[in-house]
């Protein structure tokens, strides 16, 4: 677990707008971070899912200072490829504004990182047991010279870091094509929401879907398999629109595919 701090450009600012940065805490604040009071399992929590957005209007500096050290956000997510200490952080921060001005959510896979730009997302692996978690990185920190990145209570879990506090981990990040919201796919690009040994277990996904407003579901045996199909898509946006709606309704995240 890692101190948060305030980025000094929110501490400059007018008391009034203190409020949209409650998520960061000033050096020696009292109150000790921990885990969650209810129980968490690793299979409860689930990658975020990566979309097109603008940048964050909040948190891109395009510099900023902290402890006295400066630090300047990156032009681009694109091609970002490191690996490092990651900590967490849970409790004590769950409900306060990040740096982007978002509510931080200790349920969710999200992350904090010093120069990537607000929001991005990226695959965290943990380099000693392999297990990976997918985070919308929405944050700022952690302010420390050994550290790369500050996971969610959540997503720590997921790849098994919340005992030891800290792991050595590979951070990915995961880009639309030019971090465009129009980027064109193949004409035969569509998410699939599962594999199933039976037809009638792949029906009775489809009629769910279909109870819930999913249009354009098709099922195709392959390999053995029947598969749930959704598309096709067109368009970048419209594809990461699908696959939230997927998630919400509570299913795995679909894997995009071309046929």
């Amino acid at each position: 677990m890692s101190t948060r701090v305030w980025p000094r450009a929110c501490m400059l600012l007018a008391c009034a707008l203190l409020i949209s940065c409650g998520g960061k805490q000033p050096s020696g604040s009292s109150g000790r971070d921990g885990p969650p009071s209810r129980n968490l399992s690793a299979s409860d929590v689930r990658d975020a899912v990566p979309r097109y957005e603008p940048r964050s209007p909040y948190g891109n500096g395009p510099v900023y200072e902290v402890w006295g050290k400066s630090y300047r956000v990156m032009d681009s997510a694109v091609g970002y490829r490191e690996r490092g200490i990651a900590s967490w952080y849970g409790s004590k921060f769950h409900g306060r504004r990040t740096s982007s001005g978002e509510p931080y959510d200790m349920y969710e896979a999200t992350a904090a990182h010093k120069t990537l730009p607000l929001p991005s997302y990226a695959e965290v692996t943990n380099l000693d047991n392999g297990k990976k978690v997918v985070v919308k990185i929405n944050d700022r920190g952690p302010f420390h010279d050994d550290r790369l990145i500050d996971l969610s209570y959540a997503a720590a879990l997921k790849i098994g870091i919340v005992e030891r506090g800290t792991g050595r981990v590979e951070v990915r990040t995961v880009t639309f094509d030019g971090q465009r919201a129009n980027a064109r796919l193949s004409e035969d690009t569509y998410l699939q929401v599962g594999a199933f040994g039976s037809k009638d277990a792949a029906r009775r996904v489809e009629q769910d879907l279909s109870r819930h407003g999913v249009r354009d579901i098709d099922i195709r045996r392959s390999r053995g398999l029947y598969k749930v199909l959704v598309g096709p898509f067109d368009r970048a946006d419209t594809l990461a629109r699908m696959s939230e709606r997927v998630v919400e309704l509570g299913y795995e995240r679909p894997h995009q595919v071309t046929r």
